[in-house]
């Protein structure tokens, strides 16, 4: 004997169950298919390392990128992405992303700078088309590793430092004494430098500018519209700094000149600096004296 079961129920039951995705999408298959968030970036030394991490809600980006690049290119503008350092790092994440849906950032400061050996700046050059790319500025090219850890999700770099740095001085604006006229107008912080090109060091980071800690305590860097130097040379006590950009005071009687400086002054062999704009032109190139270019007069 056959025994006819009813079908109309279990027709019922499926159209249901389709209607409210649980045939046609898992608990799993769902998850999975939410887009990685990035939601924090951090970066500190340890013995012989400085450790950089990216933090995401969500899974860790299945797909990630990481190598040395000779520039950084934005995602989208295709415009090239100034970035203080002497090696470039670049970390791309595919699938993920580094925004809300209102597109407000997740993860903080899209700029940052760092007071570590290896680290100096990390900068975000993409959140395009679920696509995230930062650059890291390094103030030497060295080995690296890659891995990821679970709860939470984080991507690590780790970036070897194989060498020896000595603690320098960089001065930075102070807002606080500017803003009542209360002298000096400049703060020192220090940072690690790798010895022996300490001049050049203490300037490359001078251009890096405060961590996010030192500009809560009102620090800034005043760039006058200078993008960088291109070259540092000291002979017989005189410090010529070539500046990259259309440097201009704005009218402030405080420039970058006012950083570079003692930042470059606090080093024995050094008792002048001479600050050239871009085309090569400061007011008094010859003899022992400090000078600027036109550009950076009030």
């Amino acid at each position: 004997m056959i025994i006819m079961l009813p079908i109309r129920p279990l027709i019922a039951t499926a159209m249901v169950a389709s209607a409210t995705g649980l045939l046609a999408m898992p608990a799993q298959a769902t998850q999975q298919a939410v887009t990685p968030t990035l939601v924090g970036i951090r970066a500190a030394h340890h013995y012989g390392l400085d450790r950089l991490v990216f933090e995401f809600r969500g899974r860790v980006p299945a797909q990630r990128d990481v190598r040395y690049v000779s520039k950084l290119i934005a995602d989208g503008s295709g415009q090239t992405v100034n970035v203080v350092g002497s090696a470039l790092l670049q970390i791309r994440f595919s699938q993920a992303d580094g925004h809300d849906r209102r597109g407000d950032i997740t993860y903080g400061p899209a700029r940052r700078t760092y007071a570590l050996p290896g680290v100096i700046q990390v900068v975000n050059t993409g959140d395009f088309e679920a696509t995230l790319t930062f650059g890291t500025g390094l103030a030497k090219r060295a080995p690296f590793r890659v891995y990821t850890l679970t709860q939470p999700s984080r991507v690590v770099v780790d970036i070897a430092t194989p060498y020896r740095t000595v603690p320098v001085r960089d001065y930075f604006l102070n807002t606080a004494n500017y803003s009542t006229g209360r002298k000096p107008y400049t703060t020192a912080v220090r940072r690690p430098v790798i010895a022996p090109v300490t001049a050049f060091g203490a300037l490359q980071r001078l251009f890096a500018g405060p961590t996010q800690a030192e500009k809560a305590q009102g620090l800034r860097f005043v760039a006058s519209k200078a993008t960088g130097f291109s070259k540092l040379t000291v002979k017989n006590g005189i410090a010529r700094v070539y500046l990259t950009g259309r440097v201009t005071s704005g009218g402030s009687t405080f420039t970058i000149a006012d950083q570079i400086r003692p930042t470059l002054k606090q080093f024995p062999s050094i008792k002048w600096v001479k600050i050239y704009d871009a085309v090569g032109r400061t007011e008094r190139p010859t003899g022992p004296s400090d000078s600027i270019p036109q550009s950076l007069e009030p």
